[in-house]
């Protein structure tokens, strides 16, 4: 017999304790999981249908992790699939979110006059010597056989470090609001076939606190090169115990770029990292979230990996009450491309105020669809959302689809000051003849209601510091509204020669100017970190020695400090005359 108690971190209050007895169990095996047919069933949607089992082997006890998609954790380790691990009192099982505590484990016997089974309870000897403490069964003596003592329960008390979240006390914990972070990977989720989600936590645990929309820094070694990448925040501040990103599996292309081809992070993410994972990250950052613009109608359009801001902003409206009205469009491929489609379909069901409606461009046999299809246009808005007009829009998504959605919209006459959008991969490269694009940036115009004031007072009240802002999904891009434009600087009006000085390599690269860079510094070999490359991340700052240089758009990964100290992004600068970098 052994006795469990049943911890669940959703509802700490309501503990329960299960007796097992394995003796009346085929092969003496009970199993644990999600299944009905469980010994031990365990609801949650972590928890895998035959996820675990306790066995009965020469009076002991022994748990064995099936094969589960999550894992298990036997005192703070990582369970080896289908190994068995013998059990004492004490010790805890960790099944998903539930926390299995031993209680009482008891041996059994039987008495030499008759087929009585008699539980006696399990007296366990542990070596001083060693760390990794095993039980020693108490050697077999010939006895007239007497009643056996009524068992006492143990007091357990789980180690802090084991504890599960949610029974610590919010005080008792920190708050993440800006750096550099080490976080370990919990669990991965399938979102399609060729999407998954990474859900962190930390050890010791925090609060993950951010702004839904916004994105962090992965910084990663892959084949013995540094590389960051940024990703969309997909989870929600809302839920701030852990922090996920979803990303797509992106096949790289062909021929040779000057910075990391593209896919090569979310490939190798998807190839490597699994539960018990260890990342460095940093962030928060990010303008694209509809925390700063507050609205009581939202129109969020996205298609593709686009989605993950949008279910950020989502999650967060709907489990903070906000008061407003949420039109979700979606445009995926096919129905088996639709990232997130189950949850979104409960958060429709479950929230009057969350309307969804997506679309698909491709039919694929075995999938049926009987919603909306093709591209988004302005007859297709229509049926969305006829009141767009009165909406503000926030838009992600592939290059292609941002182009096309900010022509359709202004072809109709938007108000595009209520324009908001972010897009994937660093700003195409324009021609030399022409001027680069001016930035813009999002409009402060405030609108009349504040989502949620307990949870705006708490971001209020986080840190008396800056957070540097930006956008970013995926691979990043800045994020802007239409409304009031930010002159870049004159380029140099100098006949004297355009030259960057790389010191520490000891480079020098004559140019045009029409370069920025960190495009300069790939094209001569020289080793500069990247992510974004669009002045949001802060990767690329280098130290400026010597000369000026001008910039496009804001220098949104810097501190006023590193300004002062003559620091740059080098992906968003541009030199004039002769310019020295320390790099």
């Amino acid at each position: 017999m052994i006795k469990i108690k049943v911890i669940d971190p959703k509802k700490p209050e309501q503990l329960q304790e299960v007796d097992l007895n394995l003796n009346t169990k085929l092969n003496h095996e009970c199993f644990i999981g999600r299944l009905l047919n469980c010994d031990l069933v365990l609801d949650g949607t972590e928890v895998s249908r035959m996820h675990g089992k306790i066995s009965q082997k020469n009076e002991n006890y022994y748990y064995a992790d099936l094969a589960s998609s999550c894992g298990s954790r036997l005192n703070g380790e990582n369970a080896q699939i289908n190994q068995d691990y013998l059990l004492k009192n004490g010790d805890s099982i960790q099944v998903g979110r539930y926390f299995l505590m031993i209680v009482q484990i008891s041996s059994v016997q039987r008495s030499s006059n008759d087929d009585t089974i008699i539980d006696i309870p399990q007296v366990q000897k542990t070596s001083p010597q060693s760390d990794n403490q095993e039980i020693v069964p108490e050697p077999k003596v010939e006895t007239t056989p007497v009643e056996a003592p009524l068992p006492t329960p143990a007091v357990v008390v789980a180690p802090q470090e084991y504890m599960p979240v949610g029974m610590i006390e919010p005080t008792d914990l920190q708050r993440w609001t800006k750096g550099d972070l080490t976080v370990r990977c919990i669990s991965v989720i399938d979102e399609t076939y060729d999407v998954k989600t990474f859900r962190f936590a930390c050890d010791p645990p925090v609060l993950f606190t951010y702004k839904p929309g916004q994105f962090v820094t992965l910084d990663l070694e892959i084949n013995g090169e540094e590389v960051s990448r940024s990703y969309s925040i997909s989870s929600t501040p809302s839920r701030p115990h852990t922090l996920e990103i979803t990303v797509k599996r992106v096949p790289p292309p062909g021929g040779s770029e000057p910075e990391t081809p593209k896919g090569l992070v979310s490939n190798w993410l998807h190839d490597n990292v699994t539960a018990g994972s260890i990342i460095k990250l940093s962030g928060p950052l990010g303008k694209f979230t509809c925390f700063a613009n507050p609205s009581q109608k939202l129109l969020l359009i996205s298609a593709g990996s686009g989605i993950t801001p949008m279910m950020s902003m989502s999650r967060w409206l709907c489990d903070t009450g906000a008061n407003c009205d949420i039109i979700f469009f979606h445009c995926a491929r096919s129905p088996r491309d639709i990232i997130y489609r189950y949850e979104l379909e409960m958060m429709s069901g479950r929230y009057p105020n969350f309307h969804l409606a997506v679309s698909t461009t491709r039919n694929e046999p075995g999938h049926s669809w009987l919603s909306l299809t093709g591209r988004l246009d302005a007859a297709m808005l229509q049926v969305v959302a006829p009141d767009y007009r009165i909406r503000t829009v926030y838009v992600c998504g592939p290059d292609t689809f941002m182009e096309g959605t900010k022509q359709m919209l202004e072809s109709i006459s938007f108000p595009m000051q209520n324009y908001y959008e972010e897009s994937f991969g660093p700003p195409k490269k324009k021609p030399k003849s022409v001027e680069p694009k001016q930035q813009t940036v999002p409009s402060s115009t405030a609108k009349n209601v504040t989502p949620v004031a307990g949870f705006m007072d708490m971001m209020r009240n986080l840190s008396t510091e800056t957070v540097p802002e930006s956008n970013v999904s995926d691979r990043v891009v800045v994020s802007a509204s239409v409304a009031t434009p930010t002159p870049t600087l004159p380029k140099s009006t100098s006949s004297g020669k355009t030259v960057v000085v790389f010191s520490k390599s000891g480079k020098e690269v004559d140019c045009d100017g029409e370069e920025p860079i960190l495009n300069l510094a790939d094209q001569e070999g020289v080793k500069i970190r990247s992510s974004c490359r669009a002045g949001v991340c802060g990767s690329c700052k280098k130290r400026k020695l010597e000369g000026e240089v001008r910039l496009e758009g804001e220098p949104e990964g810097l501190e006023e400090s590193e300004l002062q100290e003559g620091y740059i992004l080098t992906c968003i600068s541009y030199p004039i005359g002769k310019v020295v970098i320390d790099a």
